[in-house]
């Protein structure tokens, strides 16, 4: 056989397509090279691309979902996945190996892949209320699994075509909530909420220091936030080359954790005297920890008060609504008719929660994750901006010789990423469209409700006292006290009088101690009384004490134990049960 038929032969063997001669087939059929036979091996495993094959994808999807199964407990069990809650490596050694020279069996490799998740978190069980990780959605994890298949690359039109309607379609309904011209607003989904932060700083530097783009940023221009912000704050600041010596912290309320608006005027009129631009200014609409949400409506007429100084563009007015941002659910919600019937407790909170981002139309963009109280799967971040024609005009590029304008849309122009999976936008729309507006509601409603059943709980015991009282979000942070202390008269005294701070000082090391030993018993797979332990967390320092005022004592902060109710399963009975596991745990700790 001369080489062009020889060739012929063997990629219609690899191939496994009747394209080549019937000579040509059965000469390739009798000898074919050793890689047509391992690339006809591996074609059989490739999802097929026209109907009615034995697709391998489908074939394989069914076994793993079986797999999958099988990592979950039975009902009653564990807050993790598997039966083996230990890690199965040893960190650097881990990374001593090499790729194998033959090729895998794909059942054994997906095997490796299940047992991978052996012991992760199993974030559905009631059990789990550590963080603001959710359970995601069936919509989201299935819209996100179909970018997975098809790969869709929604850096333009061509690669994306249809898919993109996700991102343009979420564009315009979450503006529509927040109040802006749907039509003109715009929407990047991003690597996460840190890279919303990004977008937000990198929009302040760009319409701030103009010539930034092509020279670099020259000029010590600052990003002003709270000090509640979070600290993705400093990973902004480096990454973009500002530096995080330009970051300045804007004091916040003692009580409400929001920020102080006197500060801010200060700030803002010291550096307008001192010829100091402002490239962004961040409010922070929902803290992980406290909840709190900054005035943002009343941080926009502060900012038009104090512009810029002359030859500098107007500063940016940035929400990190990334936690908060699905309060916006109720700013409509008819709290007379009270239509989904939620109780008269949680009204007025919820209420306050609608009223408090109602203000995010004032904001030039705004970051959101769907991965947090959007309940989506990771990642599914998005920073969408008021005015599209400003913000993908400035960041605009030129033009790539091999990728061309096939639709009216075309983000790789004025994005960071320059390779963009659908799988975050598919799921983020897809749970918008799911939920609806009631669905998303009754989701919140019906875990505010649980939190303040947990809240009332830990009254009555008088050995724990709530230190978020006031907190309209969905976490309780509450402190725990050796049996015979009142705690609430102990915690009022050690926030308030800094002669107490030494106590304060002990009963945090209590706090934490009691947080680790229940994280040891999630881990351990320890049971009492035959039921399995909570998988809780703690916070290091939710708070100063008000005799820290400007936080400089790192001592003197409020450190609490952590319920995070993301979870739709979890239930009264479940918060009766956690603060059983937190008395125990308290005794176990204190018997050292």
């Amino acid at each position: 056989m001369h080489d062009r038929t020889q060739a012929a032969a063997a990629i219609a063997h690899a191939s496994s397509v009747d394209e080549a001669t019937e000579s040509e087939a059965s000469a390739a059929s009798a000898n074919p090279p050793k890689w047509a036979k391992y690339h006809a091996k591996m074609a059989s495993e490739f999802p097929s691309p026209f109907r009615g094959q034995d697709d391998p994808l489908a074939r394989q999807i069914g076994k793993f979902v079986e797999k999958l199964d099988m990592l979950r407990p039975e009902k009653g069990g564990p807050a993790f996945l598997g039966k083996n809650p230990a890690l199965t490596y040893s960190y650097p050694d881990v990374k001593n190996i090499t790729i194998p020279q033959a090729m895998g069996d794909l059942d054994t490799v997906l095997d490796d892949v299940v047992n991978l998740f052996e012991g992760a978190p199993n974030w559905g069980n009631p059990l789990t209320m550590c963080n603001v990780i959710p359970q995601a959605n069936t919509a989201a994890v299935v819209a996100s699994m179909l970018s997975q298949v098809f790969s869709a690359n929604i850096l333009e039109g061509e690669y994306a075509w249809n898919v993109h309607r996700a991102e343009l379609e979420t564009a315009g309904m979450v503006s529509n909530m927040f109040g802006w011209n749907p039509v003109n607003s715009g929407a990047i989904y991003t690597y996460g909420g840190g890279g919303c932060w990004t977008y937000g700083l990198k929009y302040g530097l760009t319409r701030v220091l103009t010539e930034s783009r092509a020279k670099g940023v020259r000029t010590d221009a600052k990003v002003i936030c709270s000090q509640q912000a979070h600290y993705v704050q400093q990973n902004a600041t480096d990454w973009l080359g500002l530096g995080m010596d330009n970051i300045v912290h804007v004091r916040t309320d003692i009580a409400t954790n929001q920020m102080d608006l006197g500060h801010l005027e200060e700030l803002l009129t010291d550096f307008a005297a001192q010829g100091v631009p402002v490239a962004t200014v961040v409010c922070t609409m929902g803290t992980t920890d406290a909840s709190a949400f900054d005035p943002i409506g009343a941080v926009r007429e502060v900012m038009d008060r104090h512009p810029n100084p002359e030859g500098f563009g107007k500063a940016v007015l940035y929400a990190d609504a990334v936690v908060g941002w699905s309060w916006i659910y109720f700013k409509d919600y008819d709290f007379e008719a009270n239509p989904l019937e939620f109780s008269d407790r949680i009204l007025p909170v919820l209420k306050r929660n609608g009223d408090a981002m109602r203000d995010l139309e004032y904001a030039d963009c705004v970051g959101i994750d769907f991965h947090k109280v959007g309940w989506a799967p990771y990642v599914s971040s998005c920073f969408l901006y008021r005015d599209a024609t400003e913000f993908e005009s400035i960041h605009r590029r030129g033009a790539d010789a091999y990728l061309q304008a096939r639709t009216p849309y075309n983000p790789m122009y004025y994005t960071l990423e320059v390779s963009r999976t659908a799988s975050g936008s598919l799921a983020g729309w897809a749970t918008l469209k799911y939920f609806g507006k009631e669905g998303m509601q009754a989701i919140l409603g019906g875990i505010l409700e649980t939190k303040y059943y947990l809240y009332d709980l830990i009254g009555s015991h008088p050995d724990m006292v709530c230190v978020n009282p006031d907190d309209n979000g969905l976490i309780t942070l509450f402190r725990v006290y050796p049996k015979g202390i009142d705690a609430r008269v102990q915690y009022g005294r050690e926030l308030n009088d800094p002669a107490l701070r030494s106590d304060l000082i002990k009963h945090n090391h209590l706090t934490e101690a009691v947080g680790n030993k229940l994280f040891e018993w999630f881990r351990a797979g320890k049971q009492i009384d035959g039921r399995y332990t909570p998988y809780m967390s703690f916070s290091t320092g939710f708070r100063d004490t008000c005799y820290n005022r400007d936080g400089t004592d790192a001592e003197a902060v409020v450190y609490a134990l952590k319920s995070f109710p993301m979870n739709v399963f979890i239930t009264p009975e479940t918060m009766q049960w956690a603060l059983r596991c937190v008395e125990e745990a308290r005794d176990e700790v204190l018997k050292r």
